[in-house]
């Protein structure tokens, strides 16, 4: 969907204009892949193609490029996507029938419950849970998401609910972890690993992203290292002076090394199994809500 609406009247220069128009390049090709990028998303991507330079200014300028030009009704108002902020409500329905039917989309069985594994992805920033969520739903495995070191009331309830896996579902549980290429990027796959332990329970743990090996594979434009860091003298002394963003990976490549390393630990005939069962119970609800009316009548006072 485009929303282009004109509030105010803005004069760009050429040159702006030539950048909204591959903004919105960008926009148009990413859409037409169901992504909705985030403005740090969008930057990368400009980065990345050599069309502005990797600076905290240039971050700046994009930004408010890209204000100007939504209030000027150049770039869509549905292009851009601020994750941290959504208004939440009740649901209501117009019918009976309609809530049956809601039911019936979004009824699901748990497909991993009769697996050997359990499967959780955790990602670093807030701001890439819609890409992340959105390959998660469909592999059907929950996704969280940490804003940084996670906080210990967080990191208390993870482990009490990997460990239920392990005594109730005689499952082994795994963290996929996603995260920036930087000093306490790094450190914060090591603290999930220590603080889990702490609380009596060691999943299998991995660290799919952000990775040398990726990193050397994809290009993503580097940052220079914060000297500030408490880490980053470590950091430095492993990998140099440079790091590297997690939202700078294009968002197939995230949903890729999501999907492969999911799939490893993946029944496939026992997920096949329990996808058949969903679709028979949705299919009993979808034929109640076809018949609301008869039933309505048949039981109605």
């Amino acid at each position: 969907m485009h929303v282009e609406i004109c509030y105010r009247e803005i004069n760009f220069r050429k040159d702006s204009l030539a950048l909204i128009l591959r903004i919105n390049d960008i926009i148009k090709q990413y859409q037409s892949k169901g992504y909705s990028l985030t403005l740090r998303q969008i930057y990368y991507q400009l980065v990345a193609k050599d069309i502005i330079p990797n600076t905290e200014r240039s971050y700046k300028n994009v930004g408010n490029l890209i204000s100007d030009a939504r209030m000027a009704g150049l770039i869509s108002w549905e292009a851009i996507e601020d994750r941290t902020r959504n208004l939440r409500k009740n649901s209501h329905w117009s019918s009976p029938s309609s809530i049956i039917n809601s039911a019936a989309y979004s009824f699901a069985y748990d497909k991993w419950a009769d697996q050997d594994y359990y499967v959780e992805v955790w990602v670093e920033k807030d701001a890439l849970v819609g890409v992340v969520g959105q390959i998660c739903q469909r592999l059907d495995v929950p996704y969280f998401s940490c804003r940084g070191y996670v906080s210990q009331t967080e990191m208390w309830v993870a482990s009490q609910r990997l460990i239920s896996k392990v005594e109730n579902g005689n499952q082994q549980p795994v963290i996929l972890h996603l995260g920036d290429h930087d000093p306490s990027g790094k450190d914060m796959s090591r603290d999930i690993e220590d603080r889990l332990d702490t609380f009596g329970i060691s999943p299998l743990f991995r660290r799919i992203a952000l990775n040398m090996d990726q990193i050397e594979q994809y290009l993503p434009p580097p940052n220079p290292t914060k000297l500030s860091d408490s880490r980053a003298t470590t950091y430095i002394n492993q990998f140099g002076y440079e790091c590297w963003e997690l939202d700078a990976l294009q968002p197939e490549v995230m949903e890729a090394l999501i999907r492969d390393n999911v799939l490893e630990f993946r029944d496939e005939a026992l997920y096949a199994a329990a996808r058949k069962r969903e679709e028979d119970a949705k299919q009993i609800l979808e034929t109640v809500a076809e018949n609301w009316n008869e039933i309505e009548s048949k039981y109605s006072i």
